[in-house]
C-alpha cells in the first residue's frame, strides 16, 4: 500500500466567511488598555498606533484579496514526522532552474516572500535574461499558519531541518539550496549541519552566532564586531522580552493572544513597528488568528532553548545578506561556527523583513550567491 502520509496533497486557502465575521465582531468589541499620555513607544506599543491599525483591519484591509494572491501560487500539504507541512511550490519555466527552499521566521509566514517569487522564478520576465532562475519551495514552519498547530513537543530548528530534507527528497530534488530569515536562518543552517550532502549552499539574512561565555572570547573584537555586539545587547535589554517569554513560558502568554486579536496584533507590532506596510502586518496576524496557531508558533522559541546547542561547525557554502536596522552578525563568532562563508554583503537599506522591504537587493544577493556555486 502507498504511504498515505507521504502523499503531496493540493491545498487552497478557503477561510469560511463566518470566521471573518467573528474576527470583526471581536475587533469592534475591543476594550483598550489604559496608558500614560505622551510616552510614545517607551512603554511598548501605543494605543493610538493600535487603534489606527484596527480601524483599517475592520474597514480597509482585504483578507480575500490576500487569500486570492496566495492561492494564485501552487500550494500543497504533506505529512512529515506526524506533522502537516504546508508549502508553496513555484517552479520556473527555465530548464536549469536551481531548487531552493526558503523559510520564514516569527512573526511571519510564507507571505513574507511573495514579492520575490516572480523575480527569482522568472528572471527574464523581470528584465534580467542572464541571472539564474529558481524553483522555489516556500515552507510554512511547523506550528505556523497552515502547517499548524503542532500536536507534539520537540519541533526545534534541527527537527524542522530534518523535515525540510525529507520534503525536498519527496519533491524529487537531490541537489538544492536553502535560505531564510529570522528562525528561517536557524533552520537553514541546521540543514547545512545535519543534512549537508544535497546542499548547494545556504543563504541567510542573519548568522545567529553568539558569544558562549568562554574566557577571553571578547578580547580584541574588531570595531565592527563590537558594534554588532552592542546592538545585540541593546536589543536584548530593551526589546528582547518576547524572546525570553516565548522561551520560558509560551503557554501563559498564549492564553491572552489566542483570545484577543488586538492583543495578538500588539504582540506582533513590537517587532514589526513601522518596518513594513500595514497590509503585510495584518496578513500575517490574520493568518495566525484564523489558523489558531498562536500557541504553537510561540513554542518554537521554547523548543530551540531546550535542546543542546550545536557546536559542530558547518562546512556547506554559506552566504549572508545583512540589512540595516536588523540584528547584526559578528564575524568572529560566525567564522567559529561556519567554516565555509563565501559571501558576506551588508546593505544600507532595511531591514529584518528584507524580502518585503528590500526585495530587489535580496533577489540580487540570492542570485549572485547561488549563481556562483553552480
Amino acid at each position: 500500500m502507498p504511504d498515505v502520509d507521504a502523499a503531496i496533497r493540493p491545498f487552497r486557502i478557503e477561510i469560511p466567511e463566518q470566521d471573518l465575521t467573528e474576527l470583526h465582531e471581536r475587533l469592534r468589541r475591543t476594550r483598550w488598555a489604559q496608558e500614560l499620555p505622551g510616552l510614545g513607544w517607551d512603554y511598548g506599543v501605543p494605543v493610538d498606533y493600535l487603534k489606527d491599525l484596527v480601524a483599517y483591519w475592520c474597514d480597509g484591509y482585504d483578507w480575500r484579496g490576500w487569500e486570492a494572491r496566495i492561492n494564485s501560487y501552487p500550494q500543497f500539504i504533506t505529512t512529515i514526522d506526524g506533522q502537516d507541512v504546508h508549502f508553496l511550490h513555484v517552479r520556473s519555466a527555465e530548464p536549469d532552474a536551481i531548487p531552493v527552499i526558503l523559510t520564514h521566521g516569527w512573526p511571519g509566514s510564507v507571505v513574507d516572500f511573495l514579492d520575490i517569487i516572480g523575480p527569482l522564478t522568472s528572471p527574464r520576465e523581470h528584465g534580467d535574461a542572464t541571472s539564474p532562475a529558481f524553483d522555489l519551495v516556500l515552507a510554512s514552519l511547523p506550528g505556523f499558519g497552515f502547517s499548524g498547530p503542532t500536536r507534539q513537543p520537540g519541533w526545534d530548528a534541527g527537527r524542522i531541518a530534518g523535515a525540510w530534507a525529507q520534503l525536498m527528497r519527496r519533491l524529487g530534488y537531490h541537489r538544492y539550496g536553502a535560505g531564510g530569515n529570522d528562525a528561517g536562518s536557524l533552520v537553514s543552517v541546521e540543514l547545512a549541519r545535519g543534512y549537508p550532502e544535497p546542499l548547494i549552499g545556504v543563504h541567510v539574512t542573519q548568522i545567529w552566532s553568539m558569544p558562549r561565555g568562554d574566557e577571553g572570547e571578547l578580547d580584541g573584537l574588531s570595531e565592527a564586531d563590537q558594534a554588532a555586539l552592542d546592538i545585540r545587547n541593546w536589543f536584548r535589554e530593551n526589546l528582547g522580552a518576547y524572546d525570553e517569554l516565548h522561551s520560558q513560558q509560551p503557554q501563559t502568554l498564549a492564553h491572552a493572544l489566542a483570545d484577543s486579536p488586538v492583543g495578538l496584533l500588539a504582540w506582533y507590532s513590537q517587532i514589526y513597528r513601522d518596518e513594513v506596510d500595514r497590509d503585510l502586518i495584518l496578513t500575517d496576524v490574520t493568518m495566525a488568528w484564523l489558523t489558531e496557531t498562536v500557541s504553537s508558533s510561540l513554542r518554537l522559541y521554547y523548543e530551540n532553548r531546550h535542546v543542546p546547542q550545536p557546536v559542530e561547525p558547518t562546512r556547506v557554502p554559506l552566504g549572508l545578506a545583512q540589512f540595516s536596522d536588523d540584528f547584526t552578525s559578528m564575524h568572529r563568532f560566525a567564522e567559529r561556527d561556519h567554516r565555509n562563508i563565501v559571501s558576506w554583503n551588508c546593505y544600507d537599506r532595511p531591514g529584518h523583513f528584507a524580502a518585503h522591504q528590500s526585495p530587489d537587493l535580496l533577489v540580487a544577493d540570492i542570485r549572485g550567491f547561488f549563481g556562483g556555486l553552480v
